[in-house]
């Protein structure tokens, strides 16, 4: 085997890794996570913010916030966005979003989104997903009333922190 391939190989390996113990992590975070009560977005929304270290340098950062769909939302889409000053370059943000007022068969958490995507090189991310959907001029509201949202990061524990 020469060079090129051994490291293009070895290179793989270490992103598979990766994608394990980030898969791993967030799969242990899910079982041990508790639904939280909801807020209007007519109120100040409160959000909760805690890191579980991965590692010396890097941690999960969960953010749990309220989602509030009104029952007259006109609007198509609905997004989670933020940024992120500490991040960690390839890995992806995970978005969980929760019903806090039904129990969804087969899922005791009431677990009805979950969805991945990039961390942008400036830190920022966004992820649309529906809210309202029109088939043959039938509306039909996906999302309506209260959710919890979990926003799960990897993050560098100290940012600050110059290596030598």
């Amino acid at each position: 085997m020469n060079c090129n391939k051994s490291f293009k190989l070895n290179k793989e390996i270490t992103m598979m890794s990766k994608n394990i113990m980030f898969a791993s992590l967030i799969a242990s975070i899910l079982f041990t996570t508790v639904i939280s009560n909801a807020n209007s977005f007519a109120e100040p929304i409160e959000s909760q913010t805690e890191i579980t270290p991965i590692n010396n340098s890097m941690g999960i950062e969960k953010t749990t916030l309220q989602m509030y769909i009104s029952k007259d939302n006109k609007l198509p889409w609905g997004f989670v966005e933020g940024k992120i000053s500490n991040y960690v370059a390839d890995y992806p943000v995970i978005i969980q979003i929760f019903d806090n007022n039904e129990i969804i068969t087969g899922n005791s958490v009431g677990a009805v989104h979950f969805a991945q995507t990039p961390v942008n090189e400036d830190g920022s991310y966004e992820y649309k997903f529906r809210v309202l959907e029109s088939n043959q001029g039938q509306i039909t509201k996906i999302f309506d009333g209260s959710y919890t949202v979990k926003i799960f990061k990897v993050v560098y524990l100290y940012p600050n922190l110059d290596v030598v």
